[in-house]
């Protein structure tokens, strides 16, 4: 990739060549969070703007809050790998990526700076300003691969997003207890919970079985709208959560 002029007016260009054609001309409308989790924010972008690497992003946003414009927003960027959501497979195709320098869990997941989600929260309202993006597609990549990932993780403020309009979200309920699903489990209500899942996007199969799948699917949803417990239980809060995010969608006129 040659130099070009950054789509969001304050990032600096650092081209990586790590990139394609969106497929069919596709215009982008989701827009998905990672975190590097590379001990340095320096090694992390010199990987995505390597060739050895074939992963990339479009923007990169360092500890400091700088960001980093790797691609322009029209190439397809590699950086959601196996990935689906609402049954769409290529999200490289759909999605602009931006990539978060931080360590992740593998280095006891800490906290995100302020002045990194500050930078966040602007170059997210002008992505999704720009492309029209509505809130619930805005995603994490543990959203659409969670049997592989779990970036940006728990510890990233959606919440916060949300609240300066960038993203979905409800009030989680308060974790408690009652009835709930794990791994193992099968039926009927495992179906509904399944269908529930699927209804807001997550790649699930539909067939009574709490498997493997279904949990990381928990799991990715807890990360993102029930933070203060992840462990893939179907507990009543995550299922009333989900219920609640179901609730508060758009209806399509």
């Amino acid at each position: 990739m040659s130099a070009f002029d950054p789509d969001y007016k304050p990032a600096r260009v650092r081209p990586s060549p790590n990139c394609g054609e969106r497929k069919g001309g596709r215009k982008p409308d989701m827009l998905i969070l990672h975190y590097t989790g590379m001990p340095s924010a320096e090694a992390a972008l010199d990987w995505l703007c390597s060739e050895e690497s074939q992963v990339s992003s479009h923007y990169f946003v360092d500890e400091a809050g700088l960001v980093t414009q790797l691609l322009p927003e029209s190439a397809r960027a590699w950086h959601a790998g196996q990935s689906c959501w609402k049954g769409e497979s290529d999200i490289n195709s759909a999605s602009i990526g931006i990539e978060i320098a931080n360590p992740g869990h593998e280095a006891g997941s800490p906290h995100f700076d302020e002045a990194q989600i500050l930078s966040v929260i602007a170059l997210c309202r002008d992505i999704v300003g720009r492309n029209g993006i509505a809130a619930e597609r805005v995603l994490a990549h543990s959203d659409v691969a969670p049997m592989r990932k779990q970036d940006p993780g728990e510890k990233f403020p959606w919440q916060r997003l949300h609240e300066e309009g960038i993203g979905h979200w409800v009030e989680p309920l308060p974790v408690g207890g009652g009835r709930f699903f794990q791994e193992g489990d099968a039926g009927q209500p495992v179906e509904a919970l399944q269908t529930m899942l699927a209804l807001y996007g997550y790649a699930v199969s539909v067939d009574g079985a709490f498997n493997a799948e279904t949990a990381a699917a928990i799991r990715a949803f807890q990360r993102h709208f029930r933070p203060e417990r992840v462990d893939g239980i179907a507990d009543a809060s995550t299922i009333g959560t989900l219920h609640k995010l179901l609730t508060a969608l758009p209806t399509v006129a």
